[in-house]
């Protein structure tokens, strides 16, 4: 490499990236399991807690440069309609699970791409309503309160965290090589051991179900009073800001040997989705494991799924989606997922490029 070449990739964020899509695959795979014993217990709160504000708040970072509704529509709504259909025919053709092609009302995972395609869209107006942060918080407390079909256009989920996403929108880079102190990063890292330690040996939050943290279920379904719900969205909202940033104060700038996995986070979102309801559909392998060597098995198998789903052909699928085009006139348009980063040439102090 030329002295006079920039570094392409932000590592900090092809890393954290690594370790979200990972937890994400645990979450999901641990979801049949996770009552048979404490250990998947606290594991399932820990990742939850967390994991989907991370992930939605570096999708957000990566989402300063407003897009032409076209260009949405390819990368986003498009890819989604594929993938319904993927489910559609997993559902029916392989597991025969009674299902129709609802495409207001998204299968498994991929109401993500959809709020993704609503939040991109919405951004450059909401920003422009001033105290919009405050009035996005309010959003996502105040639906809980409504009645909706929990899964209708992922409204619920795109209104809860929707806060994460304009937060990351506005985040600073330089933030966090400033507050990236020997110092800070022991703060840190003594908030995420109490904050495990508060899931292992305080009891009164299980009185209550890791679906607080969803983003999808209103207060009823959940238990809880209007007042009780708002309060405890307004723990989980705190929670998921404090756990991002205090990862992210640890988590290496250096270019790992998993790093390369950062950039093929969708790959692994839409395969092993479909590896998850294969197997809940067609066994009960999945709920039945209640040892300490299960779970840890389980576990890595996740991460094994893991780094499989994050190999080129996989990836080739997903970028070959992601590069469909609408009908009319051609436009060539750089292959990437929603969550890769494109490589370019940069200035120094610009670092982390723009990108779907």
């Amino acid at each position: 490499m030329s002295s006079g070449k920039q570094q392409s990739r932000d590592y900090l964020f092809d890393n954290y990236k690594v370790l979200l899509i990972a937890l994400v695959v645990m979450g999901h795979f641990i979801e049949l399991s996770y009552r048979n014993n404490d250990f998947l217990y606290t594991v399932k709160w820990l990742i939850v807690s967390f994991h989907m504000p991370a992930f939605i708040f570096i999708s957000g970072y990566f989402s300063k440069r407003d897009l032409p509704l076209k260009t949405l529509i390819q990368k986003l709504l498009i890819p989604y309609l594929v993938y319904e259909l993927l489910y559609y025919a997993l559902y029916t053709f392989i597991i025969e699970k009674p299902t129709e092609l609802y495409l207001l009302y998204p299968k498994f995972s991929l109401w993500y791409i959809q709020a993704l395609f609503f939040w991109r869209l919405l951004t450059p107006v909401i920003r422009r309503i001033p105290g919009y942060m405050i009035l996005s918080v309010i959003a996502g407390l105040l639906v809980g309160c409504s009645d909706m079909p929990d899964n209708l256009l992922s409204i619920p989920r795109t209104l809860v965290f929707f806060p994460f996403f304009l937060a990351g929108t506005r985040f600073d880079r330089s933030l966090l090589t400033r507050f990236r102190t020997r110092k800070n990063q022991w703060w840190s890292g003594i908030f995420i051991v109490s904050f495990v330690l508060f899931l292992i040996l305080e009891p009164g939050h299980k009185a209550l179900s890791p679906k607080i943290f969803y983003g999808r279920y209103n207060y009823d379904y959940l238990g809880q009073t209007a007042l009780d719900g708002i309060l405890c969205r307004l723990f989980c909202y705190a929670i998921g800001f404090a756990m991002t940033f205090a990862i992210a104060l640890l988590i290496s700038e250096k270019r790992l040997r998993c790093s390369f996995a950062g950039s093929r986070t969708m790959a692994v979102y839409l395969f092993h989705g479909l590896t998850y309801s294969f197997l809940k559909g067609s066994s009960n392998i999945l709920s039945g494991i209640d040892t300490i060597t299960g779970s840890i098995l389980l576990l890595g198998f996740c991460i094994l799924l893991t780094a499989i789903f994050s190999l080129s052909p996989f990836t080739h699928f997903t970028n070959m989606v992601s590069g469909l085009t609408l009908p009319g006139k051609r436009k060539q348009v750089p292959k990437t997922d929603d969550f890769k980063v494109p490589k370019r040439r940069f200035l120094p102090g610009n670092l982390l490029p723009q990108n779907i």
